[in-house]
Protein backbone atom coordinates (compact mmCIF):
# COMPACT_ATOMS: atom_id res chain seq x y z
CA UNK A 1 0.00 0.00 0.00
CA UNK A 2 1.46 3.93 -0.68
CA UNK A 3 2.23 5.77 2.45
CA UNK A 4 -1.23 8.08 2.61
CA UNK A 5 1.25 10.62 4.42
CA UNK A 6 3.64 10.77 2.11
CA UNK A 7 1.31 10.72 -0.92
CA UNK A 8 -0.64 13.44 0.89
CA UNK A 9 2.68 15.69 1.40
CA UNK A 10 3.24 15.00 -1.98
CA UNK A 11 0.16 16.57 -3.20
CA UNK A 12 0.03 19.68 -0.59
CA UNK A 13 4.00 20.58 -2.13
CA UNK A 14 2.91 19.87 -5.46
CA UNK A 15 0.01 22.50 -5.24
CA UNK A 16 2.11 24.95 -3.62
CA UNK A 17 5.13 24.92 -5.98
CA UNK A 18 6.37 27.87 -7.76
CA UNK A 19 6.68 27.51 -11.37
CA UNK A 20 10.41 27.50 -10.80
CA UNK A 21 9.79 24.10 -9.69
CA UNK A 22 7.92 22.77 -12.01
CA UNK A 23 10.33 23.72 -15.09
CA UNK A 24 12.89 22.60 -12.96
CA UNK A 25 11.84 19.31 -12.89
CA UNK A 26 10.12 19.07 -16.14
CA UNK A 27 13.23 20.28 -18.27
CA UNK A 28 15.62 17.83 -16.02
CA UNK A 29 13.49 14.84 -16.95
CA UNK A 30 14.35 15.72 -20.24
CA UNK A 31 17.72 16.01 -20.46
CA UNK A 32 18.48 12.60 -18.48
CA UNK A 33 16.35 10.91 -20.88
CA UNK A 34 17.91 12.65 -23.95
CA UNK A 35 21.39 11.61 -22.13
CA UNK A 36 20.58 8.18 -21.84
CA UNK A 37 19.90 8.13 -26.03
CA UNK A 38 23.07 9.90 -26.67
CA UNK A 39 21.32 12.69 -28.14
CA UNK A 40 23.50 15.91 -27.70
CA UNK A 41 20.68 18.29 -27.23
CA UNK A 42 20.35 16.67 -23.71
CA UNK A 43 23.09 19.63 -22.42
CA UNK A 44 21.10 22.24 -23.74
CA UNK A 45 17.80 21.17 -21.57
CA UNK A 46 20.22 20.28 -18.63
CA UNK A 47 21.35 24.12 -18.61
CA UNK A 48 18.29 25.38 -18.72
CA UNK A 49 17.51 22.58 -15.56
CA UNK A 50 19.90 23.25 -13.69
CA UNK A 51 19.85 27.38 -13.66
CA UNK A 52 16.37 27.13 -12.47
CA UNK A 53 17.05 24.75 -9.73
CA UNK A 54 20.22 26.47 -8.36
CA UNK A 55 17.78 29.40 -7.52
CA UNK A 56 15.50 26.84 -6.11
CA UNK A 57 17.99 25.14 -3.98
CA UNK A 58 19.67 28.45 -2.80
CA UNK A 59 16.34 30.41 -2.50
CA UNK A 60 13.75 27.72 -1.23
CA UNK A 61 15.76 25.01 0.33
CA UNK A 62 18.61 25.94 1.73
CA UNK A 63 21.04 23.94 0.40
CA UNK A 64 23.86 26.28 -0.83
CA UNK A 65 26.53 23.57 -1.89
CA UNK A 66 23.66 22.60 -4.46
CA UNK A 67 22.68 25.84 -5.30
CA UNK A 68 26.82 25.76 -6.36
CA UNK A 69 26.74 22.52 -8.14
CA UNK A 70 23.92 23.18 -10.14
CA UNK A 71 25.70 26.55 -11.44
CA UNK A 72 29.21 24.00 -12.08
CA UNK A 73 26.47 22.17 -14.32
CA UNK A 74 25.56 25.05 -16.42
CA UNK A 75 28.82 25.69 -17.29
CA UNK A 76 29.82 21.90 -17.74
CA UNK A 77 26.50 22.22 -20.00
CA UNK A 78 27.97 24.02 -22.76
CA UNK A 79 31.51 21.74 -22.56
CA UNK A 80 28.91 18.88 -22.92
CA UNK A 81 27.21 20.66 -25.87
CA UNK A 82 30.79 21.09 -27.57
CA UNK A 83 32.11 17.60 -27.15
CA UNK A 84 29.22 15.64 -27.90
CA UNK A 85 28.06 17.89 -31.05
CA UNK A 86 31.50 18.06 -32.50
CA UNK A 87 32.06 14.67 -32.51
CA UNK A 88 28.93 14.62 -34.53
CA UNK A 89 29.78 17.29 -37.13
CA UNK A 90 32.68 14.71 -37.96
CA UNK A 91 30.09 12.06 -38.17
CA UNK A 92 32.00 10.34 -36.05
CA UNK A 93 30.31 10.10 -32.38
CA UNK A 94 32.12 10.07 -29.43
CA UNK A 95 32.59 6.48 -28.51
CA UNK A 96 31.87 4.71 -24.90
CA UNK A 97 34.78 3.24 -23.17
CA UNK A 98 35.46 2.64 -19.82
CA UNK A 99 37.25 3.86 -16.66
CA UNK A 100 40.08 2.18 -15.50
CA UNK A 101 40.07 0.37 -11.88
CA UNK A 102 42.79 2.36 -10.36
CA UNK A 103 40.83 5.79 -11.94
CA UNK A 104 37.59 4.72 -10.21
CA UNK A 105 39.71 4.05 -7.12
CA UNK A 106 41.39 7.57 -7.38
CA UNK A 107 38.10 9.18 -7.63
CA UNK A 108 36.73 7.61 -4.50
CA UNK A 109 39.03 8.14 -2.43
CA UNK A 110 39.51 12.11 -3.59
CA UNK A 111 35.83 12.46 -3.78
CA UNK A 112 35.51 11.25 0.01
CA UNK A 113 37.82 13.13 1.22
CA UNK A 114 36.18 16.13 -0.42
CA UNK A 115 32.98 15.10 0.69
CA UNK A 116 33.96 15.17 4.14
CA UNK A 117 35.78 18.39 4.20
CA UNK A 118 33.29 20.26 2.55
CA UNK A 119 30.48 18.83 4.51
CA UNK A 120 32.66 19.66 8.13
CA UNK A 121 33.40 23.33 6.51
CA UNK A 122 29.89 24.17 5.99
CA UNK A 123 28.97 22.63 9.26
CA UNK A 124 30.90 24.69 10.64
CA UNK A 125 30.77 28.12 8.88
CA UNK A 126 27.08 28.24 7.77
CA UNK A 127 23.83 27.69 8.71
CA UNK A 128 23.40 25.54 5.75
CA UNK A 129 21.55 22.28 5.99
CA UNK A 130 22.18 18.38 6.12
CA UNK A 131 25.86 20.07 4.83
CA UNK A 132 27.38 16.26 4.63
CA UNK A 133 25.17 14.82 2.68
CA UNK A 134 24.66 17.81 0.51
CA UNK A 135 28.95 17.46 -0.11
CA UNK A 136 28.44 13.79 -0.61
CA UNK A 137 26.06 14.33 -3.72
CA UNK A 138 27.52 17.87 -4.82
CA UNK A 139 31.19 16.17 -5.00
CA UNK A 140 30.55 12.80 -6.72
CA UNK A 141 28.01 14.51 -9.05
CA UNK A 142 30.74 16.71 -10.66
CA UNK A 143 32.79 13.62 -10.82
CA UNK A 144 29.77 11.96 -12.29
CA UNK A 145 29.11 14.44 -14.84
CA UNK A 146 33.36 14.77 -16.23
CA UNK A 147 32.55 10.95 -16.43
CA UNK A 148 29.49 11.45 -18.58
CA UNK A 149 30.68 14.34 -21.16
CA UNK A 150 33.72 12.03 -21.47
CA UNK A 151 30.99 9.07 -22.24
CA UNK A 152 32.55 7.08 -19.64
CA UNK A 153 30.14 3.79 -19.17
CA UNK A 154 30.42 4.02 -15.29
CA UNK A 155 29.21 7.44 -15.23
CA UNK A 156 26.00 5.65 -14.73
CA UNK A 157 26.73 3.63 -11.62
CA UNK A 158 27.74 6.87 -10.00
CA UNK A 159 24.63 9.07 -10.99
CA UNK A 160 22.69 6.03 -9.14
CA UNK A 161 24.20 5.90 -5.90
CA UNK A 162 24.10 10.02 -6.07
CA UNK A 163 20.17 10.25 -7.38
CA UNK A 164 19.74 7.46 -4.46
CA UNK A 165 21.23 9.77 -1.81
CA UNK A 166 19.59 12.74 -3.34
CA UNK A 167 15.97 11.17 -2.68
CA UNK A 168 16.45 11.08 1.25
CA UNK A 169 17.92 15.01 1.11
CA UNK A 170 15.57 16.52 -1.00
CA UNK A 171 12.88 14.51 0.89
CA UNK A 172 14.23 15.56 4.56
CA UNK A 173 13.83 19.20 3.85
CA UNK A 174 10.59 19.09 2.12
CA UNK A 175 11.20 18.89 -1.26
CA UNK A 176 9.37 15.94 -1.96
CA UNK A 177 8.53 16.77 -5.62
CA UNK A 178 12.45 17.06 -6.38
CA UNK A 179 12.69 13.81 -4.07
CA UNK A 180 10.14 11.79 -6.72
CA UNK A 181 12.42 13.32 -9.30
CA UNK A 182 15.59 11.73 -8.04
CA UNK A 183 13.67 8.19 -7.84
CA UNK A 184 12.80 9.14 -11.95
CA UNK A 185 16.70 9.76 -12.39
CA UNK A 186 17.57 6.41 -10.29
CA UNK A 187 15.68 4.46 -12.46
CA UNK A 188 16.49 6.16 -15.59
CA UNK A 189 20.09 5.47 -14.77
CA UNK A 190 19.99 2.03 -14.82
CA UNK A 191 17.88 1.70 -17.68
CA UNK A 192 21.01 4.00 -18.97
CA UNK A 193 23.74 1.93 -17.90
CA UNK A 194 22.53 -1.44 -19.29
CA UNK A 195 21.74 0.40 -22.70
CA UNK A 196 25.31 2.30 -23.09
CA UNK A 197 26.79 -1.38 -21.33
CA UNK A 198 24.99 -3.11 -24.80
CA UNK A 199 26.08 -0.79 -27.09
CA UNK A 200 29.90 -0.97 -25.98
CA UNK A 201 29.59 -4.47 -25.68
CA UNK A 202 28.53 -4.23 -29.53
CA UNK A 203 30.83 -1.73 -30.64
CA UNK A 204 34.11 -3.90 -29.24
CA UNK A 205 32.97 -7.17 -30.87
Amino acid sequence: MPDLHFLSLLQAEASALHWVDWLATLTAILYVVLAARENPWCWVWGIISCALWAYASFAFYALWLDALLQVFYVVMGFVGVYRWRAGARQQQPMPITRLAWVHHAHSLLIGSFLALFFGYFFAEYTPAAATYADAFTTVFSVIATFMLIQKKLENWLYWIAVDATYVWLYASRGAYLFALLMVIYTVIAGVAFVRWRREFQLATL
